[in-house]
């Protein structure tokens, strides 16, 4: 197994507790992945300030709930803890390999050959793939007129950390996107900063995170209830409690709520409200010292933020032999690959919720499969079911990079416990 992130420690005991032997490779010398706070493998996003934006009993895993001294969207340092506390709880940490990484994997001979940093050799039955997807920074493409003439500073936001209090002061700050980094990271800049725009190159629902005295993600959540009557309550709830985006300067959508990726953020219309964050619509172009917006207006800027979102790697793959060109790799219920056998990758999704529930479920289908207490059906209805998944996500979200393997948390969950009750029919026992 590559990776001992949240949804690589969630199949490393899976795997433990079915008594099936396995290997866990991971880069860093900890667990956590992307929640570790500048994790020792450079791949973390975290930057200081972070903190969760799902509930905690809604992140948590199913049978390790997070502690109630937690608070309810704990800080990155609670989240590593209990990744932590979860791997010494179900004795995982003596099954993982740590600062090992797999620099190349490939079927051979009806199974996988790894290759490991150290220059040794190992082979395997079966592929676990939970190398995150959260870690490959996507640059703005093509790139905006001028990159190249601008003076300033031009970042990604992976690369923001927040250890350097005086990083904004007295700067003038252009924060390119519309997603919860993008919220975070201009709010944190509005407090030290001379100038803070917020550029949207689309216009986004800006949720809170709670609603009436309870986390907005624990409302209406069951598959039971039709989506277009969640999405009215959604909109009902977003009505009553912020109001329609177009009042604090910010683009009206252009799709409907839960349509898209959320952004959840209970400061940025306070900082928008309070003029220390200024929207802007999308970058034209960049001069030497300036930012040009696509309505025409020109702003002088020192510093660049691109919260652009990642791409969707394997550097541990042959090139062309899998791979996610604009992100996208079509995979049955997201976890088995349909013309490779024995490869199954863990949490390679966007879900409207957390991962971490999601991750566990999936790690518990894998067993079943390598156990023989699931069959998948026939490539043909496999490959069906892939264009039907990937065309109900069409018709429902955004077309973007950023919603090529979106999944509704509670829907994905419901339908996943299903398939493997077919799957067990399937093998006849």
């Amino acid at each position: 197994m590559i990776g001992a992130g949240s949804s690589g420690i969630a199949a490393a005991k899976a795997l433990h507790q079915r008594g099936i032997p396995f290997d866990c490779f991971e880069k860093s010398d900890r667990v956590g992945g992307n929640w570790v706070f500048k994790n020792a493998n450079g791949m973390s996003s975290a930057y200081r300030s972070l903190h969760i934006n799902t509930s905690r009993e809604r992140m948590a895993y199913s049978d390790f709930p997070m502690p109630e001294s937690y608070p309810r969207f704990p800080h990155h340092t609670h989240i590593a803890a209990y990744f932590d506390a979860y791997v010494d709880h179900f004795g995982l940490r003596s099954k993982i390999t740590f600062r090992t990484a797999v620099e190349h994997a490939a079927p051979e001979r009806g199974g996988w050959r790894v290759q490991l940093d150290t220059g040794e050799e190992r082979r395997y039955d079966a592929l676990l793939v939970a190398n995150g997807h959260h870690w490959d920074p996507r640059w703005p493409e093509p790139a905006f007129a001028g990159t190249d003439e601008f003076a300033g500073v031009q970042m990604h936001s992976h690369h923001y950390t927040g250890e350097d209090g005086a990083f904004f002061r007295d700067k003038r700050v252009v924060v390119l996107g519309m997603g919860n980094s993008a919220m975070d990271i201009a709010v944190e800049a509005s407090f030290s900063a001379a100038r803070v725009f917020l550029a949207a190159r689309r216009g986004a629902y800006v949720l809170p995170k709670y609603v009436f005295g309870r986390p907005l993600d624990q409302i209406a959540t069951t598959p039971k209830v039709p989506f277009k009557l969640r999405q009215k309550v959604a909109a009902g709830l977003l009505r009553a409690s912020v109001g329609d985006m177009e009042r604090y300067g910010l683009p009206k959508p252009d799709h409907a709520i839960l349509e898209a990726h959320p952004t959840v953020s209970d400061d940025v219309l306070s900082r928008i409200a309070h003029g220390e964050i200024t929207p802007k619509p999308n970058i034209a172009r960049l001069t030497e010292r300036t930012v040009a917006f696509a309505d025409g207006s020109e702003e002088q800027a020192d510093i660049v933020v691109y919260c652009t979102g990642y791409r969707v790697t394997f550097p541990f793959f042959d090139p062309g032999f899998v791979s996610a060109p604009d992100n996208d790799l079509p995979l049955f219920r997201r976890v088995f690959h349909p013309d490779v056998d024995r490869l199954y990758f863990i949490a390679l999704l966007q879900p409207l919720g957390a991962t971490m529930p999601i991750a566990e479920a999936q790690s518990e289908w894998v067993c079943d499969h390598l156990t023989g207490r699931y069959a998948l059906p026939p490539r043909a209805e496999m490959l069906a079911g892939i264009e039907r998944e990937r065309a109900a996500m069409r018709r429902r979200y955004v077309a973007s990079k950023r919603h090529t393997m979106q999944v509704d948390y509670d829907d994905y969950l419901f339908d996943l416990r299903r398939e493997r009750r077919r799957g067990l029919r399937r093998t006849g026992r």
